[in-house]
């Protein structure tokens, strides 16, 4: 038995089972893979340990996304497999708890617990942090619902990761700094399950990001909906954009590359733009989601940009910054979509030239007002035309690739290779890069000549000698009282 933890009620709950193993499964974006380890570091605090397998857990917890419908009937699939799992758990005497997390639970609510019983707690984005109340509610009464918006900020009851917890994550890191989303993009859950824009002060993503440092996270990608609509406190009280966050977070130790993600065209602001000149930390990559190349379309979308507005920040950040990778979103068979607006989706990709997107068949999501449109594209040529944009897509991936050999990138290696002697990093462009060098450049940053391609990988060899390695950045962690001090200036 431990001492017992206040929950953000101040009530005291016992720590019990110190055995006790939590395994979550993230589906979906960024955000949901951030929102997953904050959790087990909720669950932690009750005494959880992050099980290796599903089968060897005592909780279980599906973070779930609720942005395309087949997302979403995947989650009820997976429940049938999980409640198999407690069935088979309980012949041997063991418990399992099931918990359904993220936007799904937002959304559809009680609605889980009628197509699934087997579900013992639904719990939305905004209350995760009172993962521990919840779960001991859960215990006393079956089917335990909590998909408010509260007051609080979660982010203010969040434990912070244990460092050992922080190095089994990896040398790479996620960080929430927005969340939520005022734009009501017709197609889109999120304002939703999300709620309205906010944003955490610049203080409280520093603490966080420091503490990621000093346990030899080397790369932070600031994630948020629409993160460039950051608009948090600096330590003055004064209004903070992303630009400004940006540059504070690349000044602190031991953080190497910074990237962030996902950005609305509407708030691509010139001093963004120009940070990506004048930040060296800042990763050369931007994705900015599009979703059409068809103006009758982006306004049917409530995007509230036309194409014309998408090649001027193109063309912009192409000036500053002439070497950036861009990557975005595309959306087909939106309802009404002609072949005539298709292609002119096509010529927009062959106009930009993505470095890499993601594509995606038009899903009527309900409650949004896209669903309630008549003309909706059948699925056939929904399929038919995501097969087109794909594969366009697809060749203009490889021949960025291809232009990657004979150049020397600067490459953050991530883990060991599948091979003796192998490392794998990423490029600044998001390539998985492997190399012929010791295990100790795990953490570390070297230069590394791009020597061949394949599908989906580099061949580099290494030409100079690294920066500081995961284990001389553990020892070297703390910070100087100088570096804390400007820190601090540069957020005054």
């Amino acid at each position: 038995m431990g001492a017992p933890v206040s929950d953000a009620s101040g009530a005291g709950i016992p720590l019990t089972d110190r055995a006790k193993r939590i395994f979550v499964k993230s589906f979906g974006c960024q955000m949901n893979v951030y929102d997953s380890h904050r959790m087990a570091d909720v669950a932690a605090q009750e005494g959880y340990q992050e099980a290796a397998t599903i089968e060897d857990a005592d909780l279980v917890v599906l973070n779930t996304c609720h942005i395309r419908e087949r997302a979403s009937e995947k989650i009820y699939s997976e429940l049938g497999k999980v409640r198999e799992l407690r069935e088979a758990r309980e012949v041997a005497g063991l418990k399992t708890t099931i918990v359904v997390a993220g936007c799904v639970a937002q959304a559809e609510g009680a609605e889980i617990l009628r197509r699934q019983p087997a579900v013992d707690l639904v719990v939305g984005p905004q209350n995760y942090h009172r993962l521990p109340q919840l779960l001991r509610a859960a215990s006393l009464r079956s089917g335990v619902v909590d998909t408010t918006f509260p007051v609080e900020d979660k982010f203010d009851h969040l434990p912070a990761s244990s460092p050992a917890t922080i190095r089994s994550r990896g040398v790479s890191a996620f960080v929430t700094v927005q969340e939520g989303c005022d734009k009501f993009c017709s197609f889109c859950v999120v304002p939703y399950t999300r709620g309205a824009e906010s944003s955490r002060s610049v203080a409280k993503v520093v603490q966080e990001i420091v503490g990621l440092a000093r346990a030899g996270v080397r790369e932070v990608t600031l994630i948020g909906q629409n993160v460039n609509a950051y608009h948090g406190q600096d330590e003055g009280g004064r209004a903070a954009d992303l630009a400004h966050l940006l540059n504070v977070v690349a000044k602190i130790p031991g953080i190497l590359r910074v990237r962030y993600t996902t950005s609305h065209p509407n708030d691509m602001s010139e001093a963004l733009i120009l940070a990506h000149r004048d930040n060296p930390s800042l990763a050369p990559y931007l994705h900015l989601p599009v979703q059409s190349g068809s103006n009758r379309i982006l306004a049917a979308m409530n995007r509230k940009h036309d194409v014309g507005d998408y090649m001027d920040i193109v063309g912009r950040i192409r000036a500053v910054r002439p070497d950036i990778a861009l990557s975005s979103d595309f959306i087909v068979g939106y309802p009404g979509e002609s072949d005539a607006d298709f292609q002119e989706t096509l010529d927009l990709v062959g106009a930009v030239g993505f470095a890499a997107s993601y594509t995606f068949k038009y899903s009527s999501r309900p409650g949004t007002p896209g669903a309630e449109l008549k003309n909706q594209i059948d699925e056939q040529t929904k399929s038919a035309r995501l097969l087109t944009l794909q594969q366009l897509l697809e060749d203009q991936r490889q021949a960025f690739n291809r232009a990657a050999v004979g150049r020397i990138m600067p490459v953050l290696f991530e883990k060991s290779g599948r091979h003796a002697g192998q490392v794998i990093g990423r490029s600044p462009y998001l390539q998985s890069v492997y190399a012929v060098g010791d295990a100790a450049l795990i953490g570390a940053i070297a230069d590394v000549e791009i020597i061949g391609v394949g599908p989906n990988s580099l061949r580099g060899r290494i030409v100079a000698p690294a920066s500081q390695s995961l284990d001389e950045i553990q020892r070297n962690a703390a910070f100087s009282g100088e570096a804390d001090a400007s820190l601090r200036k540069e957020n005054a």
